[in-house]
């Protein structure tokens, strides 16, 4: 169902200074089970730069009564697509964690004109892959969903991630406030997917940041996906897990701007 531009939350960093070269606005898609905060630490490395624009999910934060069962991935990119024309601008960079990552790839596979170039953070390509995401249902089911949630922080983030207590606080706190519908629907559409033919026709420059040690998203399949897309660049973060784009934001973002600069100028 199409959403209208109001049902989904977004907010809009520019901290450029008035002589600062003109380039295309960044969009941020998070994944499940979190919000557009999981950003914040990448906005003073990017907004300096590029006008930034970052949204919650449909069925996530601000967006949640945006949901709706059965939605599809060309609704999301669709809902993305949507959000991407208040970026002010007739092409985006796009970046995308976990879900988010995916579901850049298709908008960028289904709209190459709107789209510069693509950055994904622990995401994947093909949902076959995945680690533990189609036995979700039935832990939820046995287990309650705030087990659920706090089996998820340590597939998230190491013990010692760099992360405050703060921090890891905030994403556990907003992890367990999540929507089980939303959390188990895309997680099996996700689970469902295979891009992989779809990618070798990827038009655009794509970075992908991949932590090492992600019991959903491996480095091997972050290296497959840069084997078939035809101009792509892979960083491996060591000692990184599933939440890799939270626990060491500023480093995958100042990758991200350098990825950027040097391709674009």
């Amino acid at each position: 169902m199409p959403l209208t531009p109001t049902a989904l939350h977004y907010d809009i960093a520019d901290l450029r200074a008035p002589w600062e070269t003109v380039r295309a606005p960044i969009v941020m898609h998070h994944g499940i089970g979190t919000t557009a905060d999981i950003w914040c630490d990448w906005l003073p490395v990017l907004a300096p730069h590029h006008r930034v624009l970052r949204f919650d999910l449909r069925g996530f934060g601000r967006s949640h009564a945006a949901w709706r069962d059965g939605t599809t991935l060309d609704e999301l990119v669709g809902d993305l697509m949507l959000v991407s024309e208040f970026a002010g601008a007739p092409t985006v960079h796009l970046i995308g964690e976990s879900l988010g990552g995916t579901v850049a790839l298709a908008a960028a596979l289904k709209h190459p004109d709107r789209i510069a170039s693509v950055t994904v953070s622990n995401a994947t390509h093909r949902g076959t892959g995945i680690g533990r995401v189609r036995g979700w249902r039935e832990e939820i089911a046995r287990d309650g969903f705030a087990a659920w949630a706090d089996h998820m922080m340590p597939a998230r983030f190491r013990d010692d991630a760099p992360l405050s207590p703060a921090q890891r606080a905030w994403f556990a706190r907003t992890q367990a406030a999540s929507d089980p519908a939303p959390i188990l629907a895309l997680g099996e559409l996700l689970a469902g997917l295979d891009m992989s033919d779809a990618v070798r026709k990827l038009a655009v420059p794509l970075l992908i940041l991949s932590p090492d040690g992600s019991p959903f998203i491996s480095a091997a399949m972050a290296a497959e996906l840069q084997g078939l897309v035809p101009d792509a660049a892979l960083r491996v973060f060591p000692g990184t897990r599933h939440g890799l784009p939270f626990s060491h934001a500023r480093a995958c973002a100042k990758e991200t701007l350098r990825f950027l600069h040097r391709r674009f100028g």
